[in-house]
């Protein structure tokens, strides 16, 4: 990544002015009680050296959620994203300041340096010419076309297209130039390339299937580390690629440790068997004991993900809005950030974090009442049973619910859940399975009825939801993205397309505070609390920056390094 100032492009006006994630506290074995700033993670005793000179020692960050895909192009989840980081690149990324920084592109794009047109449909995208792939090819403007063709294949299976299909007309200029055409203006355009990783076309070329070439099992990138092996449910191991074109890695090898259970986790990094608690960090319970730990590092940031219950809308009882009303007025929300989470969360209402510029207040919020959910359920005709569970038209008010086996905290939660749902006759039970079970074909094609999921809907600090609640992003009917809540509205869909499409900041703002209006009345997801993480690593640990406009604060292993 350049580190220039010069080159870096502020995220406006179709990005936040500011960062997504805020860090709340940076505590740590002898640093300053309260409220501290990141720099508190350098100010314990003396001021550490800079970053060694060359690669030295290794990082085992302990993540509680396997990774499984590795072909970035190809569907996978949040956890994956923490290794395409570290093997691959993008054009620029987003930092925590809501800044676009090149990384493979030598400069961002905008209309004042010739790189947009005016009307927002002709890129032109210059490139640095000294990166080389992993097993030492040059980097060209061919790989950007093939990448983007790639995306743009019927017969690839690729994570998303949304934006990208719009591209037309793409034209290798020279070695290090691409221009292409866009069908339509598509504001955040320049956040989704922010996090589409490019491949390699002299690799992937020879592939005789495209979905199953050796990227999937052994990927070869741009990025500050090379592939060494995996052993599947227990870790990844990356090595320093000491060719890389931006700043850094400063650590020999990089281990992804997969621990599933956080008790066990934790445990670990309390012991120092792992130096970094990552994905889903130390569970709320811990966190007051882990601030105590000596020559330990806690890191408690807000995040832009929305810990929520979803409803699968197209199975039985969910599908009724009366139902979903019901069900989220059932909940004790205040229980469960209180009791379970320690008070650490804050409640939302929207899928937009609350320093978004996007952001919608005064959305209804959410009351606790058993009672009105009883009565809106009585007056839906949905009748309680002899055994005390309602039933309409021969349709009984009972699902199952789904989320990651090993996680207390949403375990607990769905006792809670359970226990305030049987208040008003619905039947709830549980069906937890380990997360490359979860999160795969059964989250992704929709198969569960109800799920515990925590979901950052943003694309780097774009309110563009199209992939999470577009009508054509629905895999399970056949569309590219992740509605795996299968929900359609027109209205929405006229929302989305408009949005996508506005450049004027104020206007988009209200297009997506209508949209969020929307999607909160007709329920389509049962937000609890915008989501926290407490993240765990060794004092003399250095580098570590929080990034909401990031998946996974591993973001930037690339500069972390042993004081």
């Amino acid at each position: 990544m350049m580190s220039d100032e010069t080159n870096r492009v502020k995220a406006v006006p179709t990005l936040a002015t500011g960062p997504s994630r805020r860090v709340l506290m940076v505590l740590g074995a002898g640093a300053a009680a309260g409220l501290a700033a990141p720099s508190a993670l350098l100010a314990q005793g003396a001021r550490p050296a800079g970053p060694p000179e060359r690669p030295r020692g290794q990082i085992v960050a302990a993540l509680s959620q396997e990774p499984t895909a590795f072909n970035p192009l190809m569907p996978g989840i949040e956890v994956d994203q923490a290794v395409w980081w570290q093997v691959f690149s993008t054009l620029w990324i987003i930092d925590p300041d809501g800044n676009f920084v090149p990384d493979l592109a030598r400069e961002v794009p905008t209309v004042a340096n010739g790189g947009l047109s005016a009307d927002g449909l002709t890129w032109k995208i210059k490139l640095r010419s000294d990166v080389k792939w992993h097993d030492g090819t040059p980097f060209t403007a061919e790989d950007v076309k093939y990448s983007l063709e790639l995306i743009n294949n019927p017969n690839f299976r690729v994570r998303n297209r949304v934006g990208h299909s719009l591209v037309k007309d793409i034209k290798v200029v020279a070695a290090d130039e691409i221009h292409w055409r866009m069908e339509s203006p598509y504001s955040p355009y320049l956040s989704i390339l922010a996090l589409t990783y490019l491949v390699p076309k002299h690799v992937m070329e020879k592939a005789q299937d495209i979905n199953a070439s050796v990227m999937n099992t052994a990927p070869i990138g741009t990025g500050p580390f090379r592939w060494v092996s995996r052993q599947p449910g227990d870790n990844i191991q990356l090595a320093a690629n000491t060719a890389y074109h931006g700043k850094g890695p400063y650590v020999e090898r990089l281990i992804f440790k997969y621990i599933p259970d956080l008790t066990v986790l934790y445990t670990q990094f309390r012991t120092g068997q792992v130096d970094y608690t990552g994905i889903q960090g130390i569970l709320p319970n811990f966190v007051r004991e882990a601030k105590t730990l000596r020559d330990r590092t806690v890191v408690v940031s807000s995040t832009s993900s929305v810990e929520h219950i979803a409803p699968n809308l197209d199975f039985g009882p969910l599908a009724d809005k009366a139902v979903r009303e019901a069900l989220y007025m059932a909940v004790n929300k205040k229980a469960i950030i209180d009791a379970l989470n320690y008070g650490l969360p804050t409640p939302t209402e929207t899928f937009v974090p609350q320093d978004g510029w996007a952001f919608q207040k005064g959305l209804p919020a959410h009351v606790f009442d058993p009672a009105k959910a009883n009565a809106l359920l009585d007056a839906a005709g949905w009748a309680r049973g002899s055994d005390g569970v309602r039933a309409k038209g021969g349709v009984k008010l009972e699902f199952t619910n789904s989320t990651t086996s090993g996680n207390a905290v949403r375990e607990q939660t769905q006792q809670l859940l359970m226990q305030d749902w049987r208040a008003i006759g619905a039947a709830m039970r549980i069906q937890n399975m380990p997360p490359a079970v979860m999160w795969g074909e059964f989250w992704q094609q929709s198969k569960y009825n109800s799920a515990l999921v925590s979901v950052n809907f943003m694309l780097g600090a774009d309110p563009d939801v199209t992939p999470r609640f577009g009508s054509g992003a629905i895999p399970a009917k056949g569309g590219r993205g992740f509605n795996t809540y299968q929900y359609q509205n027109p209205e929405a869909d006229r929302l989305l397309a408009l949005g996508a499409t506005q450049f004027d900041l104020a206007e988009r703002k209200q297009t997506y505070g209508a949209l969020q209006t929307l999607i909160r009345n007709d329920l389509a997801i049962l937000p609890l609390y915008q989501g926290v993480i407490a993240e765990g690593l060794k004092a003399n640990l250095r580098g570590f920056r929080p990034n909401g406009n990031a998946s996974t604060n591993t973001w930037n292993i690339r500069e972390w390094y042993w004081a």
